[in-house]
């Protein structure tokens, strides 16, 4: 069995836990707090960050855009209509494209900011960058989703799924996104039909239902967060 060393509400882990659900794979799961720069974990990825997947034989594949790459080039085509980076090559490119657009854009602007500011600087020494969340970042980062919002509602009005006829990475990679933001409570989902009706599609599959159970110690999630009538 692959290990896949992650972090509960580090978006590109999760989205690689929703890739390996929709693969049908198991991975036994190490959690890394990636603030404490592990030795045996710098030694895997020297970046020093998650998600890395690990397989049987030794092979180490570190960052979620590998890692994606990787499983679609050795079990992609079992899928069938089923894989997840399309074959033709002008939609492999705006599946590509779409994944840079939240795995970088969104990550930067509202992801990365909420969950440091939220939740990782509680549990990190005040040499490690820990101590009390900067507001204003936190602001700037809650304004900023609901222009990604109206975003996935403008794809998704001209397709059925944000890259294209079939579920892709980019809906993964923007499901995990969002999962974690909204664990925090900060999705404005009311403010934005489209947007939400495709986020139900992809809460209800299987591959998500992990993620569902996932608690931070001391922070629950928003109350709507396992509700898949929210």
């Amino acid at each position: 069995m692959a290990t896949l060393h992650h972090y509960p509400l580090c978006p590109h882990s999760r989205f690689v836990r929703l890739v390996l659900g929709e693969f049908g794979l198991d991975a036994a799961m190490v959690e890394e707090r990636i603030w404490e720069r592990r030795r045996e974990f710098l030694e895997l990825n020297p970046a020093g960050t998650t998600p890395v997947l690990r397989e049987d034989s030794g092979l180490v594949i570190p960052g979620a855009g590998p890692i994606a790459e990787y499983l679609d080039e050795t079990r992609g085509l079992a899928l069938g209509e089923r894989r997840l980076l399309p074959e033709g090559p002008g939609e492999r490119i705006e599946v590509r494209r779409l994944l840079d657009w939240f795995n970088i854009k969104f990550n930067e602007e509202i992801t990365a900011p909420l969950v440091l500011e939220k939740v990782m600087k509680r549990f990190m020494s005040r040499d490690e960058g820990g101590g009390p969340p900067e507001m204003s970042a936190i602001r700037a980062a809650r304004g900023n989703v609901r222009y990604h919002l109206r975003y996935i509602a403008w794809l998704t009005a001209k397709r059925n799924w944000l890259a294209g006829s079939v579920l892709s990475y980019a809906d993964l990679a923007a499901a995990a996104h969002l999962s974690c933001v909204d664990y925090l409570g900060d999705v404005p989902w009311d403010e934005d039909e489209a947007a939400r009706a495709w986020y139900a599609m992809i809460k209800s599959r299987p591959s998500f239902r992990p993620l569902l159970s996932d608690r931070i110690p001391g922070m629950a999630p928003a109350a709507h967060y396992d509700d898949l009538d929210f």
